[in-house]
């Protein structure tokens, strides 16, 4: 694995292959099962915990091997850190004038939530470039096994904080973060909530009061398509986690906000022919990039290609705030 402009993209390897990355002294992100990651060696390394991975091959889950992602090896001098509910708010201020931020965080855990409502009132929020994806577990282990974040330079594995790199720069480089989202608005009704939230009862749905989940129901809505937002231009997607008509209560992956209008998505054919078609045709392979473990799901991606971005499958991606069912990639130019 080589970087700079002709580095290839993060790659899935044996932990004994990762170590050695490691006892080299580079800097690099690393996913893989909770398992896997405690057998690697202290270093300049962050993580977290999720056994699905988008390789070379397509769509791979592995609770053996990792992936790793090395940073430029131009870059200056790293800052590795952890981050509690206290001190998240501080995560762009900390990112490097010219350079990147790389987060790591355990989902369902409170800074998990505390980030996703919040994380747009951040200060310095979308004025330097913050990537990064939410660990996650085995789906037959949810409930049983908790994700966490890593701190490598320690060793220690987390359930409530979350870890970062603020990468430098030289003044030749810059980064930029990109999302693909596979998913337009669809031409169905428009739902308005009362609150933002994790969760919703009665919403507006055409401006009619109606309860989300008996409306779902009724309606015979397919809820593995998310709900989809237009913001300044950007489509953001919010996923659905459960729906249920009996107590009228829906739940989602990520938070819903007031005052603004969604409408659930078009259906999406393929997702493996639809990522190759709208992944970046550039020659220079992206630096990071995530996937979500509900289009790994719902679109049947393992064993399939979906284009030239690589990485960890994910429980929520972070293109600055938290995104949903969406792919999201660094590049560094």
């Amino acid at each position: 694995m080589t970087t700079g402009k002709g580095r290839v993209p993060g790659q899935l390897m044996s932990v004994e292959v990762a170590s050695e990355y490691i006892r080299s002294g580079r800097v690099m992100c690393i996913a893989g099962d909770e398992r896997a990651l405690r057998k690697l060696p202290r270093g300049r390394w962050i993580g977290g915990t999720i056994c699905y991975f988008i390789s070379a091959d397509g769509g791979v889950t592995s609770q053996d091997e990792v992936f790793v992602d090395l940073l430029p090896a131009d870059c200056g001098e790293p800052k590795l850190r952890f981050y509690d509910v206290s001190t998240i708010s501080k995560l762009c201020i900390d990112g490097p004038d010219n350079g990147f931020s790389l987060v790591v965080m355990p989902a369902f855990a409170p800074i998990h939530l505390q980030f996703a409502q919040h994380a747009p009132n951040y200060e310095d929020m979308y004025m330097k470039p913050l990537v990064g994806w939410v660990a996650g577990v085995h789906m037959s282990e949810l409930g049983t096994l908790t994700p966490k974040a890593v701190f490598g330079p320690t060793g220690e594995f987390s359930e409530l904080n979350a870890v970062a790199i603020h990468v430098p720069l030289p003044e030749t480089r810059s980064a930029s973060v990109a999302i693909v989202n596979l998913f337009q608005p669809g031409e169905g009704a428009v739902i308005r909530f009362p609150r933002s939230g994790f969760n919703a009862s009665d919403v507006l749905i055409d401006n009619q009061p109606h309860n989300l989940a008996r409306y779902l129901s009724e309606s015979g809505i397919n809820i593995q398509l998310p709900l989809v937002a237009d913001y300044c231009g950007a489509h953001i997607n919010v996923a659905i986690r459960a729906a249920d008509a009996q107590k009228g209560e829906v739940d989602f992956y990520g938070p819903v906000f007031e005052g603004v209008d969604y409408r659930f998505a078009n259906p999406v054919s393929s997702y493996a022919d639809a990522f190759r078609e709208m992944a970046p045709k550039e020659a220079v392979p992206a630096a990071f990039s995530c996937n979500c473990i509900l289009n790994y799901l719902y679109g049947n991606l393992e064993g399939h290609s979906t284009g030239t971005l690589y990485g960890p499958v994910t429980f929520g991606e972070i293109a600055y705030q938290l995104v949903n069912q969406t792919l999201v990639y660094l590049r560094v130019d």
